[in-house]
């Protein structure tokens, strides 16, 4: 009883999740974290797959969270479809996530809105 109990625990430590996302043939998720995202620095994770469900890594990632900030390009967490960056969340605003995904010559941007807890 006591191992299930720690185990439900486990989830907590999960980042926001926000419904998946189409670019070409690949699928993007965002999580956040912390969880609940709040203001300040959150580190966001850009979680890719083919349409295998494989991870994606050939993609270089850039992120930001208003049309006037510059792009930061995410670090790739080895060869498993993730990329990794901080961003900082304003107080009063809630921001749009824009995901910029480029792969051989091909480029999109995904917008992901974000609800930080006050």
């Amino acid at each position: 009883m006591l191992l299930l109990a720690a185990l439900g625990g486990c989830g907590a430590e999960r980042g926001q999740e926000l419904p998946p996302q189409q670019w070409r043939d690949v699928e993007v998720r965002i999580e956040s974290r912390p969880s609940p995202l709040g203001t300040g620095t959150a580190e966001i994770l850009v979680m890719a797959t083919d349409r295998r469900g494989k991870p994606a890594y050939n993609l270089v990632v850039s992120v930001r969270t208003g049309d006037t900030e510059p792009w930061k390009q995410a670090i790739e967490d080895g060869q498993v479809g993730v990329y990794r960056r901080a961003v900082s969340i304003e107080a009063g605003v809630n921001p749009v996530l824009q995901v910029q995904i480029r792969r051989q010559g091909e480029e999109g941007v995904l917008s992901f809105p974000l609800k930080p807890q006050p």
